[in-house]
C-alpha cells in the first residue's frame, strides 16, 4: 500500500480548537518529518449555538459529530478533540487512537474584583455553563446566584465584563494553552470542584480500520494519561452520562496503583455522592466500573435519574 503523505486533520473553529491541533501537529512533525499537515476547520453544532444552555441542546456528540461525520466520509484523517467533549460510546467504526500529556486539568476561578472564590460576596453572580461545575459551586456555596455564560474563552471573558459577572469558572487548560493564564486568579481545589472526564488532555479520533494512521499518531499518546482516562470514560460510561450531566472525576497513576476520586451530584448542589478508589493500573476500565458501582450504593443513580426526569418535562 502506498503511504499517504498528505494528512488532512479536523478541527473545530475556535482560536483553543485550533491552538490544540496546530500543537498535536507540531508534536507529530517531530516524530514524522517527512509528512505534510493540513488542518481542515469544521463548525460543529455546539459552536453554532451559543444563545442555549448547553443542557437544553442535548449533548451527544454536540462538539464532535460534525468532525466525526467528516471522517467516516475520509474527508479528513484524523480529528483533535478536548477529551472532555467526547461522548463515551463513539460511532461505529471509529475509535480514539491517542490521548496527549493531560495539561492542568483543574478549574480556574476568573474575576476582576476577587481574588479568590472563597473571598466572593454573598449573592454573588458566577458564569458557568457547565452542570458540574454549578452543582458543586452550590454545594460549598448555595447562596451564589449561578448564570449560565455561552461562547468562546474570548467571549467568554467578554461577558464577565459587559454583564456585571463577579466571576466565571474556566477550565484552566483553555486560558494557559492561549497564554491567557494571567486571567486566572486562582485554580480551584479538586476539593472545591473535580474536574470533567478527561478535562485537560486531547484525544486524537481516528478510523478503526486505519493501521496507518494509528501508527503515526501513537508517537503523541501518553500511557499514563491514557491509562487515567479510561478508568474516568467508563466510570461515566457506566452512568450512561454525558457531559452536561453533574459527574466529576480525576485520575492519576501512581506506580503500579491508579486512583480515581469522583463524584455525582443533584443539579442544586445539596446531594453530593463522593469517594476515592485504588486498584492496579493493569485494568483502568474496571477501576472506573468499581467506583461507579461504590457510589450506586451510596445513592448516585437515585440522582442522576431525578435529573434524567427533569430533562423530560
Amino acid at each position: 500500500m502506498k503511504k499517504k503523505l498528505q494528512i488532512n486533520v479536523g478541527s473545530r473553529k475556535s482560536a483553543l480548537a485550533m491552538w490544540q491541533t496546530e500543537h498535536v501537529i507540531a508534536e507529530l512533525k517531530k516524530a514524522h518529518p517527512e509528512l505534510s499537515f493540513t488542518i481542515i476547520p469544521i463548525s460543529t453544532k455546539g459552536d453554532k449555538i451559543l444563545d442555549v444552555p448547553l443542557a437544553k441542546i442535548g449533548d451527544k456528540g454536540l462538539f464532535t459529530k460534525e468532525l466525526e461525520v467528516a471522517l467516516v466520509n475520509h474527508e479528513i484523517d484524523f480529528a483533535v478533540h478536548s477529551v472532555k467533549d467526547m461522548p463515551t460510546k463513539l460511532p461505529e467504526g471509529l475509535k480514539l487512537g491517542a490521548m496527549t500529556k493531560r495539561h492542568n486539568p483543574k478549574d480556574a476561578f476568573v474575576s476582576m474584583d476577587y481574588q479568590s472564590f472563597n473571598s466572593l460576596p454573598e449573592g454573588a453572580k458566577v458564569g458557568t455553563s457547565s452542570l458540574r461545575r454549578r452543582a458543586q459551586l452550590l454545594h460549598m456555596r448555595p447562596d451564589l446566584n449561578l448564570a449560565d455564560i455561552r461562547g468562546n474563552l474570548q467571549t467568554r471573558l467578554k461577558k464577565m465584563e459587559t454583564e456585571n459577572f463577579d466571576a466565571i469558572i474556566l477550565a484552566s487548560a483553555g486560558l494557559e494553552r492561549l497564554g491567557m493564564e494571567y486571567h486566572i486568579k486562582e485554580h480551584l481545589d479538586f476539593s472545591v470542584c473535580l474536574p470533567a472526564v478527561g478535562q485537560g488532555s486531547l484525544a486524537i479520533e481516528i478510523r478503526e480500520n486505519d493501521e496507518y494512521i494509528a501508527e503515526i499518531i501513537s508517537s503523541v499518546n501518553d500511557i499514563d494519561t491514557e491509562t487515567s482516562i479510561r478508568a474516568e470514560r467508563a466510570l461515566l460510561r457506566n452512568f450512561e452520562g454525558g457531559c452536561q450531566i453533574p459527574i466529576g472525576a480525576q485520575a492519576h497513576v501512581e506506580g503500579e496503583h491508579l486512583i480515581l476520586d469522583a463524584l455525582v451530584a443533584s443539579l442544586d448542589g445539596e446531594k453530593v455522592i463522593r469517594d476515592t478508589i485504588c486498584l492496579s493500573k493493569i485494568d483502568p476500565e474496571n477501576v472506573g466500573i468499581q467506583l461507579a458501582n461504590v457510589l450506586r450504593g451510596y445513592g448516585a443513580a437515585e440522582i442522576l435519574h431525578e435529573i434524567r426526569n427533569l430533562e423530560e418535562l
